[in-house]
């Protein structure tokens, strides 16, 4: 039996409470937060449950063997330091720190102290880029030319972070994922327009090798909520629609061909290819329960998570660049060194 500890109740808490409440062999044991209404809304739910306001009764407790970090994204790495210290493996809600000193201490106590460190990138678990990522490795797609994403919400503004931390974050760890290469310069422009925040428009650029280029659209003042990616290939092309209900991912046999003829560029032709679409089957199992089955797993197992320290690293490297880069304007920012490409 592994016993489970989260802290902060907020957003994401909840769920992360039922999900690893409905794994065999897993009790959650004790959840914190700073807000007596969030308890007392525990406490009607599940009245097992321990609740306590400071997440150090959590890290500190005997009888808890992990601690799952749900609390806002500036506490992240004070939250896990401590538990790690304390001898309890983590899970962290994205982004694992605030920054990659921070990251990269994370991964160091836990290394040494052989704790599971990992980082729920929810959307790395789920069938559609599971799937994604099984036709890219296959060659399916051919060459990757391009990940072009928009995300886009009106609404669950941040005040500790910009958007890029919040939504970009997502496509970052998709891309790290089910690209077979990693980026090697960023840049981004973005813009406050709410009093008191950070960043709520931006927009990221990412340079690959081959010329292949990412490019994320993060919004919180769109009128509606899109999660839509394009991923281009040489052969064929994909959309991966989020909101879509069935057929989430599309795949067309779609492209261009140059007519090699004539040396002389201007007779050259270019030749669209226009094939089938096929939206393969996804199963419907929830991302986060298989988050929570995977830390459990790794726990029990000793392994290494799919998402690990080292991911969360790479992920919090390109968003420290992609801030520094739009407090410069869009100067571009290299990633050789930071990212060992």
């Amino acid at each position: 039996m592994i016993t489970v500890g989260v802290v902060g109740y907020g957003y994401w808490g909840p769920n992360l409470v039922r999900n690893f409440g409905d794994l065999a062999d897993v009790r959650v044991g004790a959840v914190a937060d700073l807000e007596p209404a969030r308890l007392a809304t525990v406490q009607r739910r599940y009245p097992w449950i321990r609740t306590v306001a400071r997440y150090e009764e959590v890290a500190h407790d005997p009888a808890v063997d992990a601690v799952v970090v749900a609390s806002p994204a500036s506490s992240h790495y004070e939250v896990a330091l401590a538990s790690l210290q304390a001898g309890k493996h983590v899970l962290v809600e994205k982004p694992l720190a605030a920054t990659s000193e921070q990251a990269a201490r994370l991964i160091d106590e836990a290394t040494r102290r052989r704790l599971v460190l990992m980082v729920d990138h929810t959307f790395v678990y789920t069938s559609a880029v599971r799937r994604i990522k099984e036709l890219i490795a296959s060659d399916s797609l051919g060459d990757i030319l391009y990940y072009d994403a928009v995300r886009t919400n009106l609404g669950l503004v941040r005040r500790d972070v910009n958007v890029l931390w919040d939504l970009a974050a997502h496509d970052l760890a998709i891309m790290d994922h089910i690209l077979p290469r990693r980026p090697h310069t960023v840049s981004a422009v973005g813009f406050v327009h709410l009093p008191g925040t950070h960043e709520d428009i931006a927009y990221l650029t990412l340079l690959f090798e081959n010329r292949a280029l990412g490019h994320i659209h993060a919004n919180w003042l769109a009128p509606v909520k899109v999660r839509r990616t394009l991923i281009g290939g040489s052969r064929r092309m994909i959309v991966y629609d989020d909101m879509e209900v069935t057929e989430k991912v599309k795949v067309y046999d779609r492209g261009t061909a140059l007519d090699e003829g004539p040396d002389d560029v201007y007779e050259k032709l270019v030749a669209f290819r226009t094939g089938d679409m096929l939206a393969p089957r996804l199963d419907v199992t929830e991302a986060l329960h298989l988050v929570a089955e995977h830390f459990v797993e790794c726990v029990t197992h000793g392994r290494r998570p799919l998402t690990d320290g080292e991911v969360g690293l790479r992920v919090v490297t390109i968003l420290e660049a992609a801030t520094q880069s739009m407090a410069d304007q869009g100067r571009p920012v290299s990633l050789k060194v930071s990212l060992g490409a």
